[in-house]
């Protein structure tokens, strides 16, 4: 198989669930072929660069192979290879998160309702207080 549409790639390499969501996500533009916003029909070759964003996380991976059957996971990942750069880059991201997370904690609960009135009611005075 040497040419097949770009959204049905994804969804074999296992970036996507579906075809249907791999499509919205590049019509969406959260995926670039070679740099650049393509059509879900594209067809793909191998040694194209992909960026994608997936959540957070944005991969560049090059394309080593061509398949249009959803398989394992392993053989999945042999369809691709990840950039260095990528990986560097999601690492030091993910990084930055988890240290952000111990900077800024999160509550042991939710306020109750009696807590709730009093935010609220203190973010609405601060609100006037700088409209005036």
């Amino acid at each position: 198989m040497d040419q097949i549409r770009l959204d049905k790639w994804l969804w074999a390499a296992r970036f996507y669930k579906t075809r249907s969501l791999a499509r919205e996500m590049v019509e969406g533009g959260k995926v670039h072929y070679n740099g650049q916003r393509i059509k879900p029909s594209k067809l793909v070759e191998v040694g194209a660069i992909l960026t994608l964003r997936q959540g957070s996380d944005q991969k560049t991976i090059k394309i080593l192979a061509i398949n249009g059957q959803r398989r394992s996971a392993q053989e999945a990942q042999l369809l691709y290879q990840e950039t260095q750069e990528s990986i560097d880059k999601r690492e030091k991201i993910a990084e930055a998160r988890k240290l952000n997370a111990l900077t800024m904690p999160h509550p042991d609960r939710k306020p109750d309702k009696k807590e709730r009135r009093n935010l609220i009611k203190f973010k609405y005075d601060r609100q006037q207080g700088d409209n005036n």
